[in-house]
């Protein structure tokens, strides 16, 4: 059976891309100093992106936002990432982002956001191709076994998963799952899917959603539940954070 370890989670967050003065961006297509041909992409997830080396020069400079400090993905990710930038697709994908960047025509930002969308999903690709040195959710998805069970949750995030589900699925025993989860992720099996479901409940209400609504999506008995766990979680409750995000 075939499933993806990246797309339930970049669907739940929105990525806006904004062109930017130098030192402000998180975001920087470098190329030589020579020719200027585009040599690689420099992706800070949650900072500034890093000065370039001596024979490079900054083509363009964007700040890329992706869900802030709600999208696990970019807490799990090393501060400062790169895209090498070869004789192949990437190559034309990178000339597209730089001629919507260096443009203003109607429409660029969307533009511009979908294609460093790509970028980023690349960049994310290469990243678990390697492998994480550090336990964290990249290190979760870079296993063959323990992705499936993380993939589960991010897909169906509402369903009562138990240990024993998830360890079907990946295709472990149960203790052995466990520990391995553990071991890469740094949280237990359920403490993550708590915190997934957390995630996911604290943007919906942000954007207006209703406690009830909310807590019957992600799995929670019932709105005084999901309100107990919200305020252990992050220290408020959903009417209060209703307050913050509304309109002035």
């Amino acid at each position: 059976m075939r499933y993806d370890r990246l797309s339930a989670l970049i669907q739940r967050f929105t990525l806006r891309v904004a062109v930017c003065a130098p030192g402000e961006g998180n975001m920087r297509v470098l190329g030589s100093d020579v020719d200027g041909r585009p040599t690689r992409v420099v992706f800070s997830p949650t900072g500034r992106a890093v000065v370039q080396p001596v024979g490079e020069k900054v083509l363009v400079e964007a700040n890329v936002d992706w869900g802030g400090n709600d999208n696990p993905l970019l807490a799990a990710l090393p501060s400062t990432l790169a895209l090498p930038v070869g004789d192949d697709d990437t190559a034309q994908l990178v000339h597209v982002f730089l001629a919507e960047a260096q443009s203003e025509r109607c429409g660029c930002g969307s533009a511009m956001s979908r294609l460093a969308e790509v970028l980023v999903i690349r960049i994310l690709r290469a990243q678990m191709a390697r492998g994480a040195t550090e336990p964290g959710l990249i290190a979760g998805l870079a296993n063959p076994k323990i992705s499936r069970a993380i993939v589960a949750m991010h897909d169906d995030p509402g369903r009562a998963w138990r240990n024993e589900d998830l360890a079907q699925l990946a295709g472990m025993s149960l203790s052995r799952f466990c520990d391995v989860f553990r071991e890469l992720v740094d949280r237990t099996p359920q403490s993550y899917l708590r915190h997934w479901r957390m995630t996911l409940a604290r943007q919906d209400l942000g954007r207006g959603g209703r406690v009830q609504a909310v807590a019957r999506r992600y799995g929670y008995t019932s709105p005084e539940a999901l309100t107990r766990a919200f305020q252990r979680q992050y220290g408020m409750s959903p009417s209060d954070l209703k307050r913050e995000t509304r309109p002035h």
